[in-house]
């Protein structure tokens, strides 16, 4: 069966631009095009809405993509349960992680994993954490290295890789809006303190609530996507960060920049490996899923 005219809509779903789901598909645009107008004609309606100018799912079009995704991971499941019969186990696992992550795990859970399934072809997109559960709810990945959220969704099933404190950093130049005395920290001594932060996720989620407890609104000097950044930017002098120590402890840029001693401390970050519970009937992804130890 070919199922590239699902996988051509679904990339085109995701993307809602032709160069970069014909891209993500190795085919040229008109292809995808001529794709996604047999689609439509063989189903009778129009799956998007498109000009010059912007690309956009009908009412008909979400619809279609809640099925082609349940179409895809059926065939995959059956697929892969075939061939395991066999023992031998070929396709495809996407994983989403944040750079940090991909060097300081990656390497330990696929290495085993990549020599006793030499078939599998493993696709890595890196970016903000705190976009991972997101993608893999929706079902644009299959797995995700991500910090477990405070409330986890039934539907997920998680395994904790390690455990890193979230840790207020400054840079080492001296400032007059560091902290003097971050062990007692006070409304008035944080009010005028720049602070760079992440967009969302738990790191942000954490940090909010530290300041509310304090009584103070945070100064945001600037919001990014990503922890990577927030290293960098602290160690030019533009304002104190929050990260998790892992990221520190890989960052390039480490030297530039100090761990301020703040209590109460903040949380802990439990990062580890999620995925949803009803894909870990693809022998595929139950596969790697076992592979991985909790800790």
């Amino acid at each position: 069966m070919d199922m590239r005219p699902l996988k051509h809509f679904l990339a085109l779903a995701e993307t809602l631009h032709f160069g970069r789901a014909s891209e993500a598909c190795h085919v040229s645009p008109s292809t995808l095009s001529r794709t996604i107008r047999q689609l439509e004609e063989s189903l009778g309606v129009a799956l998007f809405e498109r000009d010059n100018r912007h690309v956009a799912l009908t009412r008909q079009g979400r619809t279609f993509q809640a099925y082609a995704r349940e179409a895809l991971e059926e065939w995959e499941a059956l697929r892969q349960s075939l061939m395991s019969e066999a023992r031998t186990l070929t396709g495809e696992i996407s994983i989403y992680c944040s750079v940090t992550a991909s060097y300081s795990f990656l390497y330990e859970l696929l290495s085993e994993f990549r020599t006793r399934h030499p078939g599998i072809e493993l696709k890595l997109h890196t970016g903000d954490p705190a976009q991972s559960l997101q993608r893999v709810l929706a079902g644009n990945e299959d797995m995700a290295i991500t910090p477990r959220p405070r409330q986890s969704p039934d539907a997920l099933g998680f395994k904790s890789l390690t455990r890193s404190p979230l840790v207020f950093i400054a840079p080492h130049a001296a400032h007059d809006w560091i902290p003097t005395t971050p062990e007692s920290p006070s409304a008035e001594q944080w009010r005028e303190v720049p602070m760079i932060l992440s967009e969302a996720g738990l790191s942000r989620q954490y940090s909010d609530t530290w300041f509310r407890a304090l009584g103070v609104a945070p100064r945001i000097y600037a919001q990014v996507a990503g922890h990577e950044a927030i290293v960098s930017m602290v160690g030019l002098g533009f304002g104190l960060g929050v990260v998790p120590r892992i990221v520190l402890d890989t960052s390039p840029l480490a030297e530039r920049v100090r761990i301020l001693p703040v209590k109460p401390e903040l949380p802990h970050y439990d990062v580890g490996l999620c995925v949803l519970e009803r894909r870990l009937k693809s022998p595929l992804i139950a596969a790697l899923w076992d592979e991985v130890a909790e800790r």
